[in-house]
């Protein structure tokens, strides 16, 4: 796999490495629209949408656990305001007070009880503009040296989902379906791992992190 000589393995690896390469140019699109469903739902990248969109902080968490690196996701419960019962990143809306770097902290505390002192900030990944929901989503990467004693909220979360990144930087993970999504048929690329799908925005962040590992 293209890079996987260079790739680090373990949690110091990863802060040095990520530490230097998200402040370099990122992909952004050009990884970010590999798993962008199609026809998409969403026109206008998050220059385009400017000052006229909402704006969210979400937390994109590199941790050990068993000795193998893991990222961690969440199902969402019905009852949330914007992406019921999917798959996403823990994080949410950014109030007027906050940064997306503070808002993403917060709300992954609020989730699931993720202490930001326990964090180190690394960087962020390219701004995602979902034009269904008119958020724009800021990808804020950290990790920890330990796995977090996560207790969800039993209000935003129905599942805490645990994923090792070598399954996701397997091309196998990536499987592609036809869905019938918002009265049309839609081609919706997505990872696989256990029964879970993940898609959509969440997927579109996690393909450019995924590509920043494996390039040289």
């Amino acid at each position: 796999m293209a890079g996987e000589n260079k790739r680090p393995q373990s949690i110091k690896g990863f802060e040095k490495f990520l530490g230097v390469r998200l402040r370099k140019e990122k992909p952004g699109p050009k990884s970010q629209l590999r798993m962008c469903p199609d026809p998409s739902p969403s026109t206008m990248t998050y220059e385009e949408a400017g000052d006229n969109c909402l704006r969210a902080g979400v937390l994109v968490l590199l941790y050990p656990k068993d000795g193998i690196n893991h990222l961690v996701f969440i199902e969402r419960t019905a009852t949330v305001s914007h992406h019921q019962n999917q798959i996403s990143f823990p994080g949410g809306h950014r109030n007027d007070k906050e940064n997306v770097i503070e808002a993403a902290l917060r709300e992954s505390w609020e989730e699931l009880k993720i202490p930001a002192s326990k964090l180190r900030i690394l960087g962020e990944l390219t701004p995602l503009y979902v034009q269904t929901s008119n958020y724009c989503i800021h990808p804020v990467v950290a990790i920890s040296d330990r796995r977090p004693d996560f207790k969800p909220s039993s209000d935003e979360v129905a599942q805490v989902i645990e994923v090792p990144l070598s399954h996701l930087l397997n091309p196998e993970s990536r499987r592609l379906e036809t869905w019938w999504l918002r009265g049309r048929e839609v081609a919706v690329p997505f990872y696989l791992y256990q029964e879970h799908k993940i898609w959509g925005a969440t997927a579109m962040i996690l393909a450019e992190l995924l590509d920043i590992l494996n390039s040289r």
